[in-house]
């Protein structure tokens, strides 16, 4: 396979809304082959992130096979509405991206990588899908499995909720700034969003990687706890749980943690060398 690679900025209308677009970055390791039934991995951001954001660049920049990573409706450069809550919308952002990648360039879905919001829209997307069923490997980041805990984090802004109903978060997203309105009924639909159906409807071949910092201070480690027992059952599919020191939940100055493990995580996929167990550095040989 040649060593060349290729970036493209792709600019996807939505079906559901007018006026409004998915913009991702498409990364090809060999453009000069056919991509017709070609494996690709999603990459999804979490709240107030982008394409771009943390290790989703680098990380695509190194996976051995071709990748899309976007932004969410209402983030950075996809526009629309950003709602706190919007898992559903999210979800329906994998199918829009999906089918574009499908008719122009026969891709299939093979990998989806998820950081905290993403994680979560990647496990109702591989979950309620059929396409879901065919997913070689999911790994979560950072994900929140008790959604009514992030009424934690709203805790600062009581006052403005109870006097107005809503209160803003302020953010630097991509260099520039960002203001995000959170309502009552946003806050609603985060709190009360079911995540319980991983037990039941999670691909039983399809492999899983859980990975969440002990110094976690916006989702607590705990969660990644639940998602090993929900995941670590299935078979043929399997679960690894990697809990790293030192690490809060945007794993900041340990990007390089996180690339590196999913790479050698996934080269024991294809050398169907892995068992559902509890990672750590140094796994590659050792199973």
């Amino acid at each position: 396979m040649s060593t060349s690679k290729k970036t493209t900025k792709l600019t996807i209308p939505h079906p559901d809304e007018e006026g409004v677009a998915i913009v991702g970055t498409l990364e090809q390791v060999a453009p000069e082959e056919p991509t017709q039934g070609r494996g690709i991995a999603f990459i999804l951001h979490g709240t107030m992130g982008h394409k771009d954001y943390l290790f989703q660049k680098p990380l695509a920049q190194k996976l051995p096979i071709d990748s899309f990573r976007l932004d969410f409706r209402g983030n950075h450069e996809s526009n629309g509405e950003w709602r706190v809550g919007g898992f559903v919308h999210d979800t329906r952002d994998i199918d829009v991206a999906l089918e574009y990648l499908k008719k122009h360039y026969g891709y299939t879905l093979s990998l989806i990588v998820g950081h905290s919001r993403g994680s979560i829209s990647g496990f109702r997307w591989i979950c309620t899908r059929e396409e879901g069923k065919a997913v070689r490997g999911f790994v979560n980041i950072s994900g929140r499995y008790r959604m009514e805990k992030g009424r934690d984090n709203a805790t600062p802004y009581q006052r403005e909720l109870d006097s107005q109903g809503w209160y803003e978060v302020k953010a630097t997203v991509a260099r520039k700034p960002f203001v995000g309105r959170v309502t009552k009924d946003n806050l609603e639909e985060f709190t009360t969003f079911d995540s319980s159906y991983v037990w039941d409807r999670f691909p039983n071949s399809t492999h899983a990687l859980s990975i969440h910092g002990l110094s976690d201070q916006r989702v607590p480690p705990y969660d990644a706890t639940i998602y090993a027992r929900a995941l670590g059952t299935r078979t043929p599919g399997t679960h690894n749980l990697y809990l790293v020191e030192d690490a809060d939940h945007n794993f900041k100055e340990k990007h390089h943690i996180i690339v590196d493990t999913i790479l050698e995580w996934w080269d024991l996929i294809e050398r169907n060398r892995l068992k559902t167990g509890v990672w750590h550095t140094g796994f590659r040989g050792k199973l």
